[in-house]
């Protein structure tokens, strides 16, 4: 099988889950291929994510490695076997690889939370407030690619939609309602638009009130994307070389507690649309 010149975010965690599982047993990766009758360099190519894995083999590994966990198998075993070219494959090579890698992890989320301060989030922002949002890095990108980028953002948006969208759940600022991205009418539509997503089954809006007490975590912004297992979560953080994912035992479980304790100082799903009218009516 030829090898991968770069792999995806979540071939990297396939490999990343069977690397833990390898270390967690404390056999070698020399000791794991002369199990698995293959040579040493294959099982280096698998946990790098260079190489894909088969159901039979990645199966004989989990047993190899005393994984009992049936579930989490199954679910290492459907990322293995995963197929999928997503319309996120027609930017590759056009916008930097962290863009193509959060639109597959949204795609293949079980459900997702965003906690967002000082803007509206990507996946709740209309065209013209991306627009803006890109027009304002520095350096200055092309009219091209900014172009690009909101194209991007919006197909982000396909996940939210169809038959069986997924359930997401944002807590947003009120500073991030209040500044202004763009103009004056960018923002009154950006407003309505959340309201009318707020209507949705799948998804629930909740905002922080300025005047609300008992917050401090207004430096914590993040993006929550579940797993098919709770092992298989992961986390997302914009940082200035890029998106960051997280995907460690410790540190999910803190951002599950983050996320909590900002989701309880926020307001509920209708008092926030009570909030986000309000503010409407003001611009």
């Amino acid at each position: 099988m030829a090898l991968r010149r770069d792999a995806t975010a979540r071939q990297t965690r396939l490999a990343v889950e069977l690397r833990r599982l390898r270390e967690a047993t404390g056999l070698a990766s020399r000791e794991a291929a002369t199990l698995l009758g293959v040579n040493p360099a294959q099982i280096s190519q698998i946990e790098a994510g260079l190489a894909g894995v088969s159901e039979k083999r990645l199966r004989r590994l989990a047993a190899q490695y005393v994984c009992t966990d049936e579930a989490f198998v199954e679910a290492l075993v459907a990322m293995a076997t995963d197929r999928t070219h997503g319309w996120w494959e027609q930017y590759r090579g056009l916008l930097p690889t962290p863009f193509l890698d959060l639109a597959e992890l949204e795609h293949h989320a079980t459900f997702l939370r965003e906690a967002q301060f000082l803007y509206v989030p990507g996946l709740l922002q209309t065209e013209d407030y991306a627009r803006a949002v890109f027009s304002y890095r520095v350096p200055e990108l092309p009219d091209g690619e900014i172009e690009l980028r909101v194209r991007h953002r919006v197909q982000r948006k396909l996940m939210l939609e169809g038959p069986t969208p997924t359930r997401y759940d944002g807590v947003v600022h009120e500073a991030a309602l209040r500044i202004m991205v763009g103009d004056r009418a960018t923002s009154r539509a950006q407003l309505t638009h959340l309201l009318e997503l707020s209507e949705a089954d799948h998804i629930a809006v909740r905002v922080i009130p300025f005047d609300l007490e008992g917050f401090g975590g207004a430096t914590s912004a993040m993006a929550y994307a579940g797993g098919l297992v709770p092992k298989l979560d992961t986390v997302v953080r914009d940082a200035p070389q890029g998106a960051t994912f997280i995907d460690s035992a410790d540190q999910l479980d803190a951002y599950r507690t983050l996320f909590r304790k900002v989701e309880d100082v926020s307001l509920g799903t209708a008092r926030s649309r009570e909030f986000i009218h309000r503010l409407t009516k003001e611009l």
